[in-house]
């Protein structure tokens, strides 16, 4: 006796596949039932059903309001039941969400990056004191540190300081101060000494190899 086989490339198209296709073959015959109230009954038959499938999503804000969506949803919207939540449309689920809003930031020495500009913005009008010296001198290192990152090998801090000028609005200007910025072998030392202590293993401190500790 042979027996007429469904392939899958033969049925309809599971629009939810987490459900199943029995679950969307109860959906289908669901919408097939001319009794309103019988077919309201099955809607709610099949929401619960749809709740013991996903136990996970019971303590998730709004689980009810989403199964009733998604009720509609694998009914292609052609169910026609009584729901305790609006019922959606075609166009809602299509819609498109509105594109984010994110800053759009193009500073024009780069290398520097947003949060130098930031914290510019942020000490340029503080009072004159040696709280903002020492940030500002602080600031004007790390801006020759990622101009050497990025650029050369060496920088004059006459162009740091005149970057740092320019990037405040002439508020600072580090021109005429006293103490002078590092110099730039002991900035870049300082990042090829870091980076070798990240990438080479930690060498172990005992001798032969592993043996057993002496006491």
């Amino acid at each position: 006796m042979t027996h007429a086989l469904e392939y899958n490339s033969e049925r309809r198209h599971l629009i939810i596949p987490e459900y199943g296709r029995h679950l969307q073959k109860m959906v289908e015959e669901a919408i097939e039932i001319e009794d309103d109230k019988e077919r309201n009954q099955v809607a709610k038959s099949i929401i619960a059903v749809m709740g013991n499938m996903q136990p996970h999503l019971r303590d998730v804000p709004d689980f009810q309001h989403k199964l009733w969506d998604q009720l509609f949803i694998i009914s292609d919207f052609k169910l026609d039941v009584e729901s305790p939540f609006p019922k959606p449309t075609r166009e809602m689920l299509e819609e498109r969400p509105e594109m984010l809003g994110y800053p759009q930031n193009f500073p024009k020495y780069r290398f520097y990056g947003n949060n130098i500009n930031r914290m510019i913005n942020e000490v340029k009008d503080w009072e004159e004191g040696p709280l903002k010296e020492g940030l500002v001198l602080t600031i004007a290192n790390h801006m020759k540190k990622s101009y050497l990152n990025w650029n050369r090998d060496t920088v004059e801090d006459t162009i740091i300081f005149e970057h740092l000028r320019e990037l405040s609005g002439g508020k600072i200007n580090l021109k005429n101060a006293d103490e002078d910025l590092s110099d730039a072998s002991s900035l870049i030392r300082n990042k090829k000494k870091h980076s070798n202590k990240n990438n080479n293993p930690k060498k172990s401190n005992r001798k032969g190899g592993g043996g057993r500790k002496r006491y």
